[in-house]
């Protein structure tokens, strides 16, 4: 496990799917991130890549040829290696190998950096080409937050706010976990969609079309909340298991497929394309305030 630490924030890194295990928040004394109960949700913060979602039958089609792909790709149960760290930054890195070339026939280097500044951590996706054509992507986080923030609190008091909506419209996933083409209005309430055990009882709240890139989870209690900034990605998952203390906020370059409609991976839903030699770099942001 990997920690980085300054005045505000403690952050844990697990070797296994760089993925992030604990945001401390050491003003307020609060551990921010869902503790992966594995009898509710074994995960904490996990990263998606190649893919985001489901694929139909759990298989990529690429070039005429098809490969076993699970949920959410393959790095989240990957060991990645620690290229550099110090105090207040990580770097971790995914290259492919035999294993991976016969689920996802590219050659790339995966990487992720964690970078502490003052309250806010910056985590950065990065994608290089090695290989000589190109390849073709989908990559997001499932960061999950710890609902209430403090003892004697209720999740029905938390709500997360869209500084730039007045209303949403979510992509409706089935039962298999894809999308059935239908949508449905999500209204808010001055901008603000309050959680309550029952939101996500249809799945995930998936949004395609979002003007907001900055959510913010808070509560109508007090002044501390936490804010995740995406600028650079497309879509966002709002998710937790029903009736479970967390609420997931998941940016996406990519997303699950849709029912009955078998594509190649360079027709899938917000694929990303990245040609050879090229590097990918995409960042997203946690704040704290208090």
């Amino acid at each position: 496990m990997i920690t980085l630490e300054n005045d505000y924030l403690k952050v844990s890194i697990s070797e296994k799917g760089a993925e992030l295990h604990s945001l401390y928040d050491k003003v307020a004394n609060t551990e921010q991130l869902w503790q992966a109960d594995p009898s509710v949700w074994a995960w904490h913060a996990p990263n998606l890549f190649p893919v985001v979602g489901g694929c139909i039958d759990n298989t990529l089609f690429i070039d005429g040829k098809t490969f076993t792909m699970d949920r959410h790709g393959f790095a989240r149960q990957s060991t990645f290696t620690l290229l550099a760290s110090d105090s207040t930054h990580a770097l971790f890195d995914l290259s492919y190998s035999s294993d991976t070339l016969l689920h996802y026939p590219f050659k790339f280097q995966f990487q992720l950096s964690y970078k502490l500044n003052e309250k806010k951590l910056f985590i950065t996706y990065r994608v290089i080409n090695q290989d000589e054509q190109v390849i073709w992507f989908s990559v997001g986080g499932h960061p999950a937050f710890k609902v209430p923030f403090y003892e004697g609190e209720k999740y029905t008091d938390y709500y997360l706010s869209f500084p730039e909506d007045t209303q949403l419209t979510r992509h409706l996933l089935g039962d298999s976990g894809l999308f059935n083409g239908k949508t449905e209005v999500v209204p808010l309430t001055e901008q603000k969609l309050f959680l309550t055990k029952d939101l996500f009882s249809k799945d995930a709240l998936v949004f395609k079309d979002l003007h907001s890139r900055n959510v913010q989870l808070k509560s109508t209690l007090h002044t501390k909340s936490l804010s995740l900034a995406f600028p650079d990605f497309e879509y966002l998952g709002i998710w937790a298991k029903p009736g479970a203390d967390f609420v997931c906020i998941e940016p996406w370059l990519g997303c699950a497929d849709t029912e009955d409609r078998r594509v190649d991976i360079s027709e899938k839903e917000a694929i990303q394309k990245l040609n050879a030699g090229n590097t990918f770099e995409a960042t997203y942001t946690i704040e704290l305030t208090n």
